[in-house]
């Protein structure tokens, strides 16, 4: 049983110019392979259909955006680690969180970079949600939604390769 709970309503969600705001992450982690390491992104299960998502949820008042993103990445998709940079913001229409705030169910996502630490064996959503472990490649082909598709691919991927140009070391944050 997991004693973690996830949050629910929108009671605490914040609003701006008639948008809902979100907070999520691109989960991310090192495989070895045969040519080196191997960027790999975490990607779970719609709750309500096809297609695979990153953890992304409302952000709630009482904490901020960064705040936010982690705590959707334990709720959604059961994974604790370091949070690293913005990537960027993502506007989207949601077609099943239209309300008095956003009637056009306007949402604007603030998207960051989680490198991976731990995999929790039980959490919130699990009976939900299932996590699935996908090369870029793999994730491009998967993902649900295209201004995910787009967090992924213009955020994350150009985020990463300009770490690894400037010789940081992403794993030593181990």
């Amino acid at each position: 049983m997991c004693d973690l709970v996830a949050r629910t309503g929108r009671l605490q969600q914040r609003y701006a110019d008639g948008s809902r705001l979100v907070a999520g992450c691109i989960p991310f982690r090192y495989l070895n392979s045969e040519s080196g390491k191997v960027v790999h992104v975490l990607m779970i299960s719609s709750s309500s259909g096809p297609g695979l998502l990153f953890p992304k949820g409302g952000w709630e008042n009482d904490e901020t955006v960064r705040e936010a993103a982690v705590r959707e990445a334990v709720e959604e998709a059961g994974v604790r680690g370091i949070l690293m940079d913005f990537l960027g913001d993502y506007e989207f229409k949601s077609k099943t969180h239209q309300d008095e705030c956003s009637p056009e169910g306007l949402c604007k996502a603030a998207m960051y970079a989680l490198y991976v630490k731990e995999e929790l064996e039980t959490w919130p959503e699990q009976k939900t949600r299932t996590r699935t472990w996908l090369t870029i490649e793999e994730a491009v082909e998967n993902c649900r939604h295209a201004w995910m598709k787009d967090a992924l691919v213009e955020g994350f991927c150009k985020w990463h390769k300009e770490k690894i140009g400037k010789g940081e070391e992403i794993a030593g944050y181990d």
